[in-house]
């Protein structure tokens, strides 16, 4: 299963790069807002640091603007992902950007519906939100199961985006039931480290290290 990391901030990203974990990142408006600058200013920055795809969101709504605003973004850089929400418009410009090779994650997908219509406009990327479906009393990764089984039945090249990942649970669910990717953000990756008995393991190996004197 590929990494990516859902965040715009450029020190997160080094880190999880100079890990060697990071395969791609997903990015929205809201994330770049919190870096205080200038929207393509920062998703350039971003662009030069990640290798793999970045997913970058069009601020429009109606699909005419949406593709306008995807040829721009798509000059940034050739690992550019296209981001729209899954709405009407958001498919009609997803057709029209597949026909022009331009790659496109739908986003905002709470419904096995919405990634079938997604996958059949052209998605390169559908992205189910797991954790909001979580928080309103619905199981998140059900969703993600019924579209990977969708999916499969019909031969769609699509990948699905494990997104709104809250835990590391998540991202162990979607790895057990062959997502391709979960796009988390940098504290879920840090917490996929996490292990009492690695601490305490790696406490006592250093102790007898000690204890014992040994060197090199």
């Amino acid at each position: 299963m590929k990494i990516f990391l859902d965040t715009a901030a450029v020190d997160e990203l080094k880190k999880g790069l100079e890990w060697g974990l990071v395969d791609g990142v997903t990015t929205n408006p809201s994330l770049i807002a919190k870096e205080g600058k200038p929207y393509r200013e920062a998703l350039k920055e971003v662009l030069a640091i990640v290798p793999g795809p970045v997913s970058c969101e069009v601020l429009a709504t109606e699909a005419g603007a949406m593709v306008e605003e995807a040829k721009v973004l798509a000059d940034l850089g050739t690992n550019v992902v296209i981001k729209v929400p899954f709405t009407p418009e958001g498919l009609k410009a997803t057709r029209t950007l597949h026909g022009l090779g331009i790659p496109v994650n739908v986003t905002l997908v709470f419904s096995p519906n919405q990634a079938l219509l997604a996958a059949k406009a052209g998605a390169a990327y559908v992205s189910p939100f797991v954790g909001r479906l979580d928080d309103i009393g619905h199981d998140g990764m059900e969703l993600v199961a019924q579209i990977l089984e969708m999916f499969a039945n019909y031969g769609f090249e699509t990948e699905v985006i494990a997104a709104s990942v809250r835990h590391p649970d998540h991202v162990k669910q979607a790895a057990m039931m062959g997502c391709h990717i979960a796009t988390v953000p940098f504290k879920v990756l840090q917490a996929c480290f996490k292990h009492p008995l690695t601490d305490i393991g790696l406490e006592n190996f250093l102790a007898d290290i000690k204890k014992a004197g040994i060197r090199w």
